[in-house]
């Protein structure tokens, strides 16, 4: 659920549900009030107790009261001069919220009130004897500083003289069947409040507040240096989708430092590994170079074995710093190509002339077989794909280990592409090996023995090269047979246009 939904959902549960909510219990406690109303003072018709006036309440508490008073003056009107029939009647009348007064000519000889100074000023403001018409409805309204509903009842007592029975209920307040229905009501809407907002803000704090507090830890421990942990993410809204990205980021981050840490060994495996390779050849360099000082050379042909030995090692260190520096280029994407089109048959030509020079002085027969037409030319860089040839041919010549070492170099025609292998007959590669032959600093061997030495960037630069030409490098081995690498190259293609 959306950020922006989960809040107009809010907004729901925070205002229209409450007044849904206190409107049904205000139904609710208005019926059983009303019921248990009727029940208890005995009525027939439906009270409103909200709705209704004051004066309808108690117009219909004191009407069973009024037509029983009216009866009873019809038959024994001597009887309401009589105290103690009238303290019984006034009494029935104080459980309906009303009391009676009673006045004979222009006598006032009962008062049901017990608080006769209050109703001193009602008594003066009573209506005459025949004001008022009776009928089980009639009533007037007297306000002053208290407001009284009165029903009058006129009779003649047995002597012929005048009287007057008022049923007198204080309308200016509430009956307590009302106050405590008010009251509940009152408690039931502070309830309900109460629970729409535990229940909003614990649902806000699962979906908005908790997400929140475990990326604020997140962060706390990448900031920490911590990336060893996940942030699970289980919504999705916005807050999810950040979680989503926190995460992502994390990986990220924790890739990176897996990679710095990688680059950072292999940088050390790096200096190590030209360091070694450095020394093997200078030490040789002054182990000859002193052999010539102190006249151990003493013929001019030992003099001249020497000197190429120098020669060769000096041009081996020139290699491997070559090989560094070219490394620096392909670290920073910076490889310097000058692209032309090139014969293919003359170049790889010309290349296996130039490695069988070197060739026949490490005792290895180099054959060279070319399977493609004089006119297939290529889009390349002469002196990088040079850089190729001499890389895999003296990573093969490393690993010779026969007395007789044999390197085939064929070019052969596959279609759209030409595609050269280069086969030695050199001791192989194991298969768990071989997919890891051209990544940087991977070394089948990893004892380092002077013998073979090597940076071991050397293919990783092939691969580079090859599939920066736009071709697709790879290798096939046999444990004590020996090793082919195969790359392929797009043939040049001029496209004709139609006039």
């Amino acid at each position: 659920m959306k950020l922006k939904t989960r809040l107009a959902l809010a907004f729901v549960i925070i205002t229209v549900v409450p007044l849904l909510l206190i409107y049904a219990s205000v139904l609710g406690l208005s019926s059983y009030q009303m019921n248990s109303f009727r029940k208890a003072y005995g009525l027939s018709e439906q009270v409103e107790l909200l709705g209704g006036n004051s004066m309808q309440i108690f117009n219909r508490l004191t009407r069973q009261m009024q037509i029983q008073i009216k009866d009873n003056i019809k038959q024994n009107p001597e009887r309401f001069e009589d105290r103690e029939y009238l303290d019984k009647v006034n009494q029935d009348l104080l459980s309906k919220y009303s009391y009676l007064i009673v006045r004979k000519g222009q006598d006032i000889i009962y008062i049901g009130e017990k608080n006769q100074s209050k109703e001193d000023n009602l008594v003066s403001r009573l209506p005459k004897y025949g004001d008022m018409e009776a009928d089980l409805e009639g009533g007037i309204y007297l306000d002053g500083d208290t407001q009284h509903l009165i029903k009058q009842i006129d009779f003649q007592y047995p002597d012929k003289s005048e009287g007057s029975l008022f049923i007198v209920s204080q309308v200016d307040d509430f009956v307590p069947e009302v106050k405590s229905m008010l009251s509940e009501m009152l408690m039931s809407g502070v309830m309900i409040l109460i629970l729409t907002g535990v229940i909003l803000t614990f649902w806000v704090y699962q979906s908005i507040l908790k997400p929140l507090g475990r990326l604020q830890e997140a962060t706390k421990k990448i900031r920490d240096g911590n990336l060893e942990f996940t942030l699970e993410v289980e919504a999705d809204d916005e807050i999810g989708l950040l979680c989503q990205d926190f995460e992502e980021m994390r990986i990220r981050l924790k890739e990176s430092a897996e990679q710095k840490l990688e680059y950072d060994k292999e940088n050390k495996e790096l200096i190590s590994n030209i360091s070694h390779d450095l020394k093997t050849p200078i030490t040789a360099i002054k182990g000859y170079v002193e052999g010539i000082m102190d006249g151990v050379a003493s013929s001019p042909e030992k003099l001249d074995k020497y000197i190429r030995t120098i020669y060769n090692k000096a041009n081996d260190m020139d290699r491997l710093i070559d090989e560094l520096t070219f490394y620096s280029k392909i670290d920073t994407n910076k490889i310097p190509y000058t692209f032309s089109k090139i014969n293919v048959a003359q170049y790889f030509r010309d290349c296996v002339e130039e490695v069988g020079l070197d060739m026949e002085s490490h005792n290895i027969e180099l054959g060279y077989f070319n399977y493609v037409d004089e006119d297939v030319q290529v889009i390349a860089d002469a002196e990088q794909m040079k850089r190729v040839i001499n890389n895999i041919v003296g990573n093969s010549v490393k690993y010779l280990d026969k007395k007789k070492g044999i390197i085939n170099i064929r070019i052969k025609d596959v279609g759209d592409f030409i595609q050269v292998e280069i086969e030695d007959n050199g001791k192989g590669i194991a298969a768990k090996d071989l997919p890891n032959i051209f990544d940087r600093f991977y070394r089948t061997d990893s004892s380092r023995n002077s013998s073979q030495g090597g940076s071991g960037i050397g293919l990783s630069i092939v691969r580079k090269i090859i599939e920066d030409h736009g071709g697709r490098i790879w290798a096939t081995s046999k444990l004590g047979i020996g090793t082919e690498i195969h790359f392929v190259l797009r043939k040049y293609q001029e496209v004709i246009q139609d006039e």
